[in-house]
């Protein structure tokens, strides 16, 4: 259901032309106006809970929790213990809600520095903001309450990914130290979006040592590739692409402000074609065997996801179908894991 909604989202806004990044001045608020309606609500109740929520952009990390269950079950061959899948869904989910909300505490600052610049942010329809986006920068909640809500989920996260491997823990430290010097090379380059790619795929390489002591070193660098390659063309190009007249402004480096639109959607096509057919030897060779069919089923699955938005991005520029590769991309573990299911049942 909300795939579905996320696909039915249309943008009001319009593309800039290739290279050209000048704000649209007629939408921009004064920068004394960062608490924009958006924050109206905070007498409300249940607005603070969604707020933190937002913090750690929780929808996306919903659908995130698919892909270390999908390295889980390709790493071992099949269902691991209950008391573990219990444990697992617990760290995972407090490890994504612990990183995407370092991401915004350490982008406070540039946030904010970009709202003043630019304005608030008009997009509706986009997943990352289905509740607010960057909350801490619009002055929805404290620096002090959020960095509070981040400890205590990568507390827990900690604690758990210990108990499942002490493996586990190193990789999630890991991935809050490169998700910090991701944040910190915003200004400095666009190749930042390799360590955003390698970030996104340590969540499945510690679910793969959470279930196997001792993983094949192959399939794990099968599988790093595999979500290293669909995070970057299918997630961070898109997603910077909203924010290329905004980054200008700031001085940000990203694919889309450095490559410019058509270089980076055609770089986005690339990397999920790269990623599609990754997954098939990484599911058909995995320990869990996946039957050919079902490998076929989740190879032409993927495709139907990401190619259709992917390809007409390339061809438009258009900003409605850079949220729309977003949206639909963020689905596609989802969409594997379904079919790893499917896979348990009929083996």
């Amino acid at each position: 259901m909300l795939l579905a909604a996320c696909c039915r989202w249309s943008f009001s806004t319009t593309p800039t032309s290739t290279g050209c990044f000048a704000a649209r001045r007629s939408r921009r608020t004064r920068p004394s106006r960062l608490k924009d309606v958006s924050c109206a609500a905070s007498g409300k109740r249940g607005f603070a809970l969604t707020v933190y929520l937002a913090l750690s952009r929780t929808p996306h990390g919903l659908l995130d929790l698919a892909g270390p269950f999908c390295a889980a079950l390709l790493c071992r061959g099949g269902l691991p213990p209950l008391p573990v899948v219990a444990l697992g869904i617990v760290v995972v989910f407090a490890g994504y809600t612990a990183v995407y909300a370092l991401n915004d505490i350490v982008d406070y600052r540039s946030d904010k520095r970009q709202l003043e610049a630019s304005g608030a942010d008009e997009r509706v329809n986009y997943l990352d903001a289905a509740f607010i986006r960057h909350p801490l920068a619009r002055g929805c909640l404290s620096l002090p309450g959020a960095i509070a809500w981040f400890l205590g989920w990568a507390v827990v996260a900690f604690i758990g990914a210990y108990a499942l491997n002490p493996v586990c823990a190193v990789l999630l430290v890991l991935g809050c130290v490169l998700e910090t010097a991701y944040c910190l090379l915003l200004t400095v380059t666009h190749l930042r979006a390799l360590i955003n790619g390698l970030v996104k795929a340590l969540g499945p390489l510690a679910a793969a040592y959470a279930v196997v002591p001792d993983p094949s070193p192959w399939f794990l660098a099968g599988l790093v590739a595999w979500v290293f390659a669909w995070e970057i063309g299918g997630q961070n190009i898109p997603a910077d692409w909203h924010d290329a007249s905004r980054d200008a402004i700031t001085g940000a480096r990203t694919m889309p402000v450095v490559l410019g639109y058509a270089r980076a959607s055609r770089l986005a096509v690339v990397l999920l074609a790269v990623s599609l057919i990754l997954s098939v030897p990484l599911l058909a060779l995995s320990p869990l065997g996946v039957s050919a069919p079902l490998v076929l089923a989740a190879g032409l699955g993927g495709a139907w996801l990401v190619l259709p938005p992917a390809l007409t991005l390339a061809a438009t520029l258009e900003d409605a179908q850079a949220a729309a590769l977003f949206n639909r991309a963020s689905a596609y573990p989802a969409l594997v894991l379904a079919v790893l299911v499917v896979a348990l049942l009929t083996g």
